[in-house]
Protein backbone atom coordinates (compact mmCIF):
# COMPACT_ATOMS: atom_id res chain seq x y z
CA UNK A 1 0.00 0.00 0.00
CA UNK A 2 2.87 2.37 0.70
CA UNK A 3 4.35 1.73 -2.71
CA UNK A 4 1.18 2.66 -4.65
CA UNK A 5 0.56 5.73 -2.52
CA UNK A 6 4.03 7.13 -2.98
CA UNK A 7 3.73 6.90 -6.76
CA UNK A 8 0.41 8.70 -6.63
CA UNK A 9 1.80 11.45 -4.37
CA UNK A 10 4.85 11.85 -6.64
CA UNK A 11 2.53 12.29 -9.65
CA UNK A 12 0.44 14.90 -7.88
CA UNK A 13 3.58 16.75 -6.78
CA UNK A 14 4.96 16.79 -10.33
CA UNK A 15 1.62 18.09 -11.66
CA UNK A 16 1.51 20.81 -9.00
CA UNK A 17 5.10 21.91 -9.77
CA UNK A 18 4.26 22.06 -13.50
CA UNK A 19 1.14 24.15 -12.82
CA UNK A 20 3.04 26.57 -10.57
CA UNK A 21 5.81 26.84 -13.20
CA UNK A 22 3.25 27.64 -15.93
CA UNK A 23 1.55 30.28 -13.79
CA UNK A 24 4.93 31.82 -12.89
CA UNK A 25 5.82 32.04 -16.57
CA UNK A 26 2.51 33.80 -17.38
CA UNK A 27 3.02 36.26 -14.52
CA UNK A 28 6.56 37.07 -15.62
CA UNK A 29 5.37 37.81 -19.14
CA UNK A 30 3.14 40.61 -17.80
CA UNK A 31 5.62 42.29 -15.44
CA UNK A 32 6.36 45.95 -16.33
CA UNK A 33 9.91 46.64 -17.48
CA UNK A 34 10.42 49.12 -14.64
CA UNK A 35 9.74 46.55 -11.88
CA UNK A 36 12.86 45.72 -9.98
CA UNK A 37 14.89 48.61 -11.38
CA UNK A 38 16.02 51.34 -9.03
CA UNK A 39 13.82 54.40 -9.08
CA UNK A 40 15.37 57.56 -10.40
CA UNK A 41 13.71 60.67 -9.09
CA UNK A 42 12.97 63.19 -11.79
CA UNK A 43 11.38 66.54 -11.42
CA UNK A 44 8.08 66.89 -13.26
CA UNK A 45 8.25 68.68 -16.58
CA UNK A 46 6.43 71.99 -16.65
CA UNK A 47 3.23 71.91 -18.61
CA UNK A 48 1.64 74.72 -20.49
CA UNK A 49 -2.12 74.81 -20.05
CA UNK A 50 -3.97 74.50 -23.32
CA UNK A 51 -5.88 77.61 -24.25
CA UNK A 52 -9.62 77.10 -24.62
CA UNK A 53 -10.69 76.76 -28.22
CA UNK A 54 -12.10 79.93 -29.73
CA UNK A 55 -15.29 79.10 -31.60
CA UNK A 56 -14.48 81.75 -34.19
CA UNK A 57 -11.43 79.69 -35.14
CA UNK A 58 -13.46 76.56 -35.76
CA UNK A 59 -13.86 76.20 -39.52
CA UNK A 60 -17.44 75.87 -40.71
CA UNK A 61 -17.81 74.68 -44.26
CA UNK A 62 -19.04 77.15 -46.84
CA UNK A 63 -22.35 75.93 -48.32
CA UNK A 64 -21.79 74.26 -51.70
CA UNK A 65 -24.40 76.17 -53.72
CA UNK A 66 -23.32 79.64 -52.64
CA UNK A 67 -22.08 81.04 -55.94
CA UNK A 68 -18.59 82.02 -57.05
CA UNK A 69 -16.25 84.96 -56.72
CA UNK A 70 -16.19 87.60 -54.01
CA UNK A 71 -19.42 87.58 -52.03
CA UNK A 72 -21.18 87.61 -48.69
CA UNK A 73 -22.99 84.33 -48.04
CA UNK A 74 -25.86 84.24 -45.54
CA UNK A 75 -27.05 80.77 -44.46
CA UNK A 76 -30.64 80.90 -43.23
CA UNK A 77 -30.54 77.45 -41.64
CA UNK A 78 -27.14 77.97 -40.06
CA UNK A 79 -27.72 81.58 -38.92
CA UNK A 80 -24.19 82.17 -40.22
CA UNK A 81 -22.37 84.54 -42.57
CA UNK A 82 -19.29 83.77 -44.66
CA UNK A 83 -17.16 86.52 -46.21
CA UNK A 84 -15.67 84.96 -49.36
CA UNK A 85 -12.78 86.49 -51.31
CA UNK A 86 -12.45 86.64 -55.10
CA UNK A 87 -10.36 83.45 -54.96
CA UNK A 88 -13.28 81.57 -53.37
CA UNK A 89 -11.58 81.26 -49.97
CA UNK A 90 -13.47 82.10 -46.80
CA UNK A 91 -11.95 85.18 -45.15
CA UNK A 92 -14.19 85.08 -42.09
CA UNK A 93 -17.29 83.29 -40.85
CA UNK A 94 -19.50 84.09 -37.88
CA UNK A 95 -22.89 83.42 -36.34
CA UNK A 96 -25.69 85.97 -36.52
CA UNK A 97 -29.07 86.47 -34.89
CA UNK A 98 -31.72 86.76 -37.60
CA UNK A 99 -34.73 89.05 -37.52
CA UNK A 100 -38.29 87.75 -37.69
CA UNK A 101 -38.45 88.09 -41.50
CA UNK A 102 -36.07 86.16 -43.74
CA UNK A 103 -35.13 87.06 -47.30
CA UNK A 104 -35.90 84.46 -49.94
CA UNK A 105 -32.90 82.36 -50.99
CA UNK A 106 -31.18 83.93 -53.99
CA UNK A 107 -28.56 86.46 -55.05
CA UNK A 108 -28.80 90.09 -53.97
CA UNK A 109 -26.53 93.13 -53.98
CA UNK A 110 -25.61 95.53 -51.22
CA UNK A 111 -28.13 98.36 -51.77
CA UNK A 112 -26.93 100.79 -49.13
CA UNK A 113 -24.60 101.25 -46.19
CA UNK A 114 -25.03 103.55 -43.22
CA UNK A 115 -22.52 103.99 -40.42
CA UNK A 116 -25.20 104.11 -37.71
CA UNK A 117 -28.86 104.59 -36.97
CA UNK A 118 -31.84 102.99 -35.27
CA UNK A 119 -32.72 99.41 -36.14
CA UNK A 120 -36.28 98.41 -36.99
CA UNK A 121 -36.59 97.33 -33.35
CA UNK A 122 -35.52 100.79 -32.11
CA UNK A 123 -32.09 99.65 -30.91
CA UNK A 124 -29.13 101.90 -31.85
CA UNK A 125 -27.00 100.03 -34.38
CA UNK A 126 -23.85 100.56 -36.41
CA UNK A 127 -22.41 99.25 -39.68
CA UNK A 128 -25.77 98.84 -41.38
CA UNK A 129 -25.52 96.92 -44.67
CA UNK A 130 -28.89 96.64 -46.45
CA UNK A 131 -29.29 94.10 -49.26
CA UNK A 132 -33.04 93.43 -49.63
CA UNK A 133 -36.27 95.44 -49.41
CA UNK A 134 -38.83 92.64 -49.51
CA UNK A 135 -40.65 91.34 -47.48
CA UNK A 136 -39.12 94.07 -45.26
CA UNK A 137 -35.90 96.06 -45.22
CA UNK A 138 -33.31 93.35 -44.59
CA UNK A 139 -29.71 93.94 -43.68
CA UNK A 140 -26.86 93.26 -41.32
CA UNK A 141 -26.07 95.46 -38.33
CA UNK A 142 -24.45 95.39 -34.90
CA UNK A 143 -26.07 96.80 -31.78
CA UNK A 144 -23.91 99.56 -30.33
CA UNK A 145 -24.37 98.05 -26.87
CA UNK A 146 -23.05 94.73 -28.26
CA UNK A 147 -26.23 92.78 -27.55
CA UNK A 148 -27.75 90.21 -29.89
CA UNK A 149 -31.04 89.30 -28.21
CA UNK A 150 -33.73 87.31 -29.98
CA UNK A 151 -36.06 89.68 -31.83
CA UNK A 152 -39.65 90.40 -30.80
CA UNK A 153 -41.63 87.75 -32.72
CA UNK A 154 -44.71 89.98 -32.79
CA UNK A 155 -42.92 92.51 -35.07
CA UNK A 156 -41.80 92.36 -38.70
CA UNK A 157 -38.03 92.82 -38.28
CA UNK A 158 -35.45 92.34 -41.03
CA UNK A 159 -32.34 93.21 -39.02
CA UNK A 160 -29.73 90.45 -38.92
CA UNK A 161 -27.61 91.13 -35.83
CA UNK A 162 -23.94 90.34 -35.48
CA UNK A 163 -21.28 91.14 -32.89
CA UNK A 164 -19.58 94.52 -33.18
CA UNK A 165 -16.30 92.93 -34.35
CA UNK A 166 -18.12 90.87 -36.98
CA UNK A 167 -20.13 93.93 -38.00
CA UNK A 168 -16.93 95.89 -38.57
CA UNK A 169 -15.49 93.05 -40.66
CA UNK A 170 -18.62 92.81 -42.83
CA UNK A 171 -18.80 96.62 -43.18
CA UNK A 172 -15.22 96.76 -44.44
CA UNK A 173 -15.64 93.73 -46.74
CA UNK A 174 -19.01 94.50 -48.38
CA UNK A 175 -18.79 97.40 -50.80
CA UNK A 176 -21.82 99.01 -52.45
CA UNK A 177 -23.08 96.56 -55.05
CA UNK A 178 -21.28 93.59 -53.40
CA UNK A 179 -22.95 90.25 -54.10
CA UNK A 180 -24.93 88.77 -51.18
CA UNK A 181 -25.97 85.15 -51.64
CA UNK A 182 -28.71 83.84 -49.37
CA UNK A 183 -28.83 80.06 -49.07
CA UNK A 184 -31.43 77.90 -47.28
Amino acid sequence: MARGSSGFVAGLTAAAIAAVGFLAYQASANVPDTLGKPRVKTSPKPTVPKAPEDKKDVPVALPGDSGTGERVVYGLGDDRVWLVGADGKVRRTFEVTPGTVDPAPGTYQVRSKRPSGAGSDGVQVEHIVVFALQPAVIGFSAAIDGSTPAPDASKKLGGIRESRADGTALWEFAKDGEKVVVVP
